[in-house]
């Protein structure tokens, strides 16, 4: 069965020291999903730019459809300058504002959520009220709502988290994520306190929580699964946890097992760190 997924969010170009390379956490995972075999849409914005055009140009490449981006021809591409020099600890700045700070609400996206098997979006991509707006007004739709926390200083509001945990249905976030998240909300910083609580105040179904090399680990009411992650020559980690979370979507739509989600997710995640850039070509499961 081809599921279908919308995506929300950010696509821009990281400008790494070697040129940019067409990335974004919402658009690595709709090509991933797109990739993987399943029917992914992207809802984002692009610049009246070179920039847009070339991103555009990008994904078409890939075959995957683009009529859910718009066009702002009042502000430019997202552009995010990049630090690879540790490979396993990238930094980021992101420009603002951008054009996916302002995407705006329409009738064939609320559509297209509304027919979709599951929405997928993250923190990043409503910094911006006005396309948190938009997402909000998206998220009244009951199919299953994946939160990808994509936590970026500081370009994140508490708040504005709490109401997106409200929605979700899955919840992904990372170790360093967790911390933060247990900060705020004043539980122990562990997978249990963290984990425990959120599943106590919010309606949310299963919390992904990923290590980095160190794999990752599914808390579903009270029950940990737990997986090492796959051991490998890291190339750069720009998109593995993108990779890691399409893995995840895939899997749990096909109604997988948390211990078969864990393995076919951090198989995908570490394939993706070997490769230069978050969006590496491959065909179908043949990504090893």
């Amino acid at each position: 069965m081809s599921y279908k997924v919308v995506i929300f969010g950010e696509m821009l170009w990281d400008c790494l020291p070697t040129g940019p390379v067409a990335g974004g956490a919402p658009m690595n995972v709709a090509l991933n999903l797109h990739q993987l075999g399943l029917n992914s849409r992207l809802i984002s914005a692009i610049g009246n730019d070179t920039d847009g055009k070339n991103l555009l140009e990008f994904l078409n490449s890939f075959e995957i459809p683009t009529d859910m981006i718009q066009t702002n021809v009042e502000h430019e591409t997202s552009r995010v300058l990049v630090d690879n020099s540790d490979p396993e600890n990238i930094r980021y700045t992101i420009v603002s504002p951008v054009a996916w700070d302002f995407i705006q609400w329409n009738e064939e996206m609320d559509q297209a959520v509304e027919d979709a098997d599951a929405f997928v979006f993250g923190s990043l991509g409503v910094r911006n009220t006005e396309s948190l707006k938009t997402l909000l007004h998206l998220l009244r739709h009951p199919v299953l709502r994946i939160f990808d926390a994509n936590l970026r200083p500081p370009f994140y509001d508490f708040e504005v988290i709490e109401t997106l945990l409200g929605y979700a249905d899955v919840l992904k976030i990372n170790e360093d994520e967790l911390e933060i998240f247990a900060d705020y909300f004043k539980t122990e910083p562990t997978v249990e306190g963290l984990c425990g609580h959120l599943d106590k105040h919010f309606p949310m179904e299963i919390i992904c929580v990923t290590r980095g090399s160190k794999g990752a680990l599914i808390y579903q009411k009270g029950v940990i699964t737990a997986h090492s992650g796959y051991k490998v020559k890291v190339e750069d980690s720009i998109g593995a946890g993108d990779a890691f979370l399409s893995g995840f979507v895939k899997t749990y739509l096909d109604d997988k097992n948390p211990k078969e989600i864990l393995d076919y997710a951090c198989k995908l995640g570490a394939f993706v760190a070997t490769q230069k850039g978050g969006t590496p070509r491959y065909s179908g499961d043949r990504f090893d």
